[in-house]
């Protein structure tokens, strides 16, 4: 099995002599579901960003999907995120000025590796497909800003997992879902990547969610920085 996350010698802070992460050595497989769990400030937003691309290391190697992040521009590492990758922010990072369905198909619109790999006959069938299985259905039309928080998180989630992106990263996604909702959506979640056969990438403090997870990683026991 190859590695969809290698990192090697990583070292990255926003200050150049406060490093905030230090990885030796980290190795996610393509298609593992990993549960990353630690502490508030122990590093798991920052170490996300750069599993993303979004950061840089100022030192070591990340190679994510069989590209070495490091070597690409900036455009080259957004277009590899936007066609490879979802993301579910917990801060949602919707669009406000959209509706709940532009919402949902824009990495379909932006990219096209994204809209190839749709099961639905028609993106609109798709869009309408994932929002009932979230129950978002009555809400396509809606503008977001107009839904409570726990429908925008589910939108954000729609969003990230529409066009079977290979690798998820979910950061805290269930931090706004009530008790059933939480259930649905992780199974969907869980459903998708194993059709897609992604790798996803889990933060949760909801440590009994562990269980539905190939691997447990705590970042007491990668970030040398709080080790």
């Amino acid at each position: 099995m190859s590695s969809a996350v290698v990192m090697q010698g990583v070292s990255f802070g926003y200050e150049a002599q406060a490093p905030i992460v230090q990885v030796k050595d980290l190795r996610i497989e393509k298609g593992t579901r990993v549960f990353l769990h630690g502490s508030s400030g122990s590093g798991k937003t920052t170490l996300l960003g750069l599993i993303s691309g979004v950061l840089l290391p100022q030192q070591g190697s990340c190679e994510v999907l069989g590209k070495e992040l490091t070597q690409l521009s900036l455009s080259a590492r957004d277009r590899h995120r936007g066609s490879e990758m979802g993301y579910i922010f917990q801060s949602f990072n919707l669009i406000p000025y959209l509706s709940v369905k532009e919402n949902i198909e824009l990495p379909c619109r932006v990219h096209p590796k994204r809209r190839m790999r749709i099961t639905a006959p028609t993106l609109d069938e798709e869009v309408t497909r994932i929002a009932e299985r979230l129950d978002l259905h009555e809400f396509l039309h809606r503008g977001v800003t107009r839904l409570s928080t726990g429908q925008q998180q589910r939108v954000a989630i729609a969003r990230a997992i529409i066009g079977s992106p290979r690798l998820v990263i979910a950061d805290e996604p269930t931090s706004s879902l009530d008790s059933d909702r939480r259930e649905r959506f992780l199974q969907l979640l869980l459903e998708v990547c194993d059709e897609a056969r992604a790798t996803l990438i889990f933060v949760s403090h909801d440590r009994s969610l562990m269980s539905h997870f190939d691997e447990r990683i705590a970042l007491s026991e990668i970030n040398q920085v709080h080790a």
